[in-house]
This record gives C-alpha cells, structure tokens and sequence, in this order.
C-alpha cells in the first residue's frame, strides 16, 4: 500500500466542539486532504490545525476549502493558511459570509466557491455542486475521475444533514439531495464530513423517505 502522502485522498479526524445558538456539542470531524505526493488541498480545516498540518507533511497547500462555514468545518483554517510562507487562499460559498463572521469577524475568505467552478488539487479535479440546506452556502465537491463526492454536511450515512438550527431549512436540503446529488452514478463514494463514508447507491433507500418527508 502507498503511503498515505502519495494517496489521492488521506482523512484526518478531528475533535472539537460545534457551537451555534447558544448550545455548544462536542464533534468529531472528517479533515480530507486531496492531491498528490507534491500537493493538495485541504476540505473543512477543522480543530486542529497543527495535526493537520502534519498530515499534510512535506506537500504545497494550494487551499483550504469550506464545504460550510459552521465553526467545526472552519476553525483551523486560518492558522493552518498562516502556517505556510506563501500566500493559501481560504473558499467559501458567499452566501455563508454571516456564518463565517460568527468565527472570524476580522477576516474575510479569500475567494468565492461558486456552483459549476472546478479546482484543482495535484491531479485531481473538483467540480462545486451548491447544494445549500443545512447552510446556505454548503458546497459538495465531486471529483468524477475518482467517483468521490466530499458531502460536508449535506449527506451522511443514513441520510441528509441536520436542519433544526439557524441558517438551515428542511425543504432546501432535500432539493438539493434530490436535484443535485441523487444524480450523481449510485457507485459514487460519498466521504462525509462526520462519521462513517457511504455511496449514493447504498443512501437511496433512506432518502426516499426523507424526499416524501420533504415534498
């Protein structure tokens, strides 16, 4: 087996806590890191930006990519884009910008995430798919050529992502589960941003409930 550096895909986790509306949940996180022996980015830089950082070991970070601005996805990602010497631009979608002032109100992302726009990270492809519910501005990003969707918090095992909080809505989350994701090849390998991965194949039988729920 290769070592974990020269994989396309390597997962950290990581342990926190999620706070909003007052309430405050310990978590743990799923850190991806996507490229190459030479470079990656990294999705949802979450806790610890140190053991990410090892992780990362030797390789370039092009960018660190939010799938959501909730504090557990994104409350690394500026120390660990302050580690580097050269410049590490941080993405989000831009209709999270309230929830990432609730974590950094004196920085701003540097750069939009935007539905349709691709990212490369070593020799890997990232297409963003907006797939807004459990935050308005929550992205998935598929990379096609690996049959890999990195879902945040959108899809889990065993279905879609909470909704009872702010910023989130129950009927959005299914239309973008159904509309966007639900068309994606059912061998697709859904790597969360919590808990165990899943396919999109093995998640159909359980999101049909939750779209009749929903509609």
């Amino acid at each position: 087996m290769p070592p974990a550096s020269a994989a396309p895909i390597h997962k950290v986790v990581t342990s926190g806590s999620f706070r909003l509306d007052g309430g405050s949940w310990d978590v743990d996180n799923n850190v991806w890191i996507v490229g190459d022996e030479r470079s990656a980015i990294v999705i949802d830089a979450a806790h610890d930006h140190e053991e990410i950082a090892r992780a990362l070991g030797d390789r370039e970070l092009m960018a660190i990519v939010c799938t959501h601005a909730h504090n557990d996805h994104i409350n690394a990602a500026a120390d660990l884009a302050d580690l580097s010497d050269t410049p590490v631009p941080i993405l989000l979608h831009p209709d999270d910008a309230e929830l990432w002032s609730l974590v950094y109100p004196d920085r701003e992302p540097d750069a939009p995430l935007l539905n349709g726009e691709r990212l490369q990270a070593g020799g890997v492809e990232l297409e963003v798919i907006h797939t807004p519910g459990h935050a308005p501005g929550a992205v998935c990003l598929y990379a096609a050529e690996l049959g890999v969707l990195f879902s945040g918090d959108t899809l889990f095992q065993g279905g879609p992502g909470a909704t009872g909080r702010s910023f989130s809505d129950f009927p959005t989350i299914i239309d973008s589960i159904r509309h966007r994701l639900l068309t994606l090849p059912g061998d697709t390998v859904v790597h969360t941003g919590h808990g165990d991965s899943t396919t999109i194949g093995a998640e159909l039988p359980h999101l049909q409930e939750w779209i009749d729920r929903g509609h």
